[in-house]
């Protein structure tokens, strides 16, 4: 079936309705009188969201705009894919409702997977509110990496370097094993090579899962700066909250991690992973002990959840909504 549209915008929505008007308000000058059209598929927020996004899209005329209410909040790949199947579309852009898009990022962003036909997929400088970049391109996770990432040691971090999982700030254009999906581009024929993304996944590693798809299906992961979108980093996951606070983290990200480290190295990459965390971890344990002014970067009860699911990595996932249920 042959593309009814250049470009097909999804963007999801959870409980941050002002968030998404905000972001579809930074779209509309982008795509005036062009042949793209913007998805907004709400997860089922169960609060006035719907209501609002609709209000915003009759007041602003938006012709271009889509509302998609789902009657189930089966995570960020069911979303994304919900919104995906909507309509034909020669490229995809995946964007959080928590990002601004600056003027002109879409164009590049066209203009970049247009010009590169081994790019599959395309990402933009992600920054925030004041122009600060964020780190947006990455190294695939490992094992070695689950160490570096507990020990959080420079010595090991120099030692393992091609091993760490966040890559340096490019201002350049660059490849990379993964990207952030809070704004990337993608090539329909991507979609139709290696299929949606997995919905197994409720919030995180999916991206990265994605990307290994695509990359052994022979496709780059191609980042352009020079277009720069906002990324306000108040969506719908506590995860990084949780994490600056040390708290215990979803269950979701956990289960998350376990299925991508299963998927991609098999139950032994998984059990390596873990073992290396745990080693890296008793290193950091040790530091604290030593210097009264060094406090571990680990969540609380980390050293046990990360074994979630690692006897059945492929398991559903327990639905936030039933937390307090198990």
């Amino acid at each position: 079936m042959s593309p009814e549209i250049d470009l097909l915008i999804v963007i999801i929505n959870y409980k941050t309705p002002e968030m998404t008007c905000d972001c579809l308000a930074s779209l509309s000058p982008e795509i005036a009188n062009l042949n793209i059209h913007v998805v907004v598929v709400d997860n089922d927020s169960k609060d006035d969201s719907v209501k609002q996004i609709q209000s915003w899209m009759d007041k602003n005329n938006a012709e271009q705009v889509h509302l998609i209410p789902s009657e189930f909040n089966g995570g960020f790949a069911f979303g994304n894919n919900l919104g995906l199947s909507f309509i034909n579309a020669r490229y995809y852009l995946l964007l959080n409702s928590d990002t601004v898009v600056r003027k002109g990022a879409i164009e590049t962003l066209l203009e970049t997977i247009k010009t590169n036909e081994s790019a599959g997929i395309v990402s933009p400088r992600l920054e925030w509110l004041d122009g600060k970049p964020q780190q947006s391109c990455f190294n695939m996770h490992t094992p070695v990496s689950e160490f570096l990432s507990a020990a959080k040691t420079g010595f090991f971090s120099k030692l393992f370097k091609k091993y760490v999982v966040a890559k340096p700030l490019e201002h350049t254009s660059s490849y990379s094993d993964w990207t952030s999906f809070a704004c990337v581009m993608i090539r329909q024929e991507v979609f139709k090579q290696i299929g949606l993304m997995d919905e197994g996944f409720f919030m995180y590693f999916e991206d990265a899962e994605f990307c290994h798809r695509a990359r052994k299906a022979g496709w780059k992961i191609l980042n352009n700066p020079e277009a720069h979108v906002v990324h306000l980093r108040g969506g719908s996951s506590p995860v990084k909250k949780q994490t600056q606070l040390r708290k215990r983290l979803p269950l979701y990200y956990y289960e998350s991690r376990s299925r991508y480290f299963y998927q991609i190295y098999g139950r032994s990459g998984l059990f390596m992973a873990n073992i290396l965390w745990c080693f890296g971890a008793t290193i950091t344990r040790l530091r604290s002990l030593i210097s009264s002014n060094y406090t571990p970067d680990i969540s609380e009860k980390q050293w046990q959840d990360i074994w979630t699911n690692f006897f059945n990595p492929l398991k559903k996932y327990t639905h936030p909504d039933d937390y307090k249920k198990t």
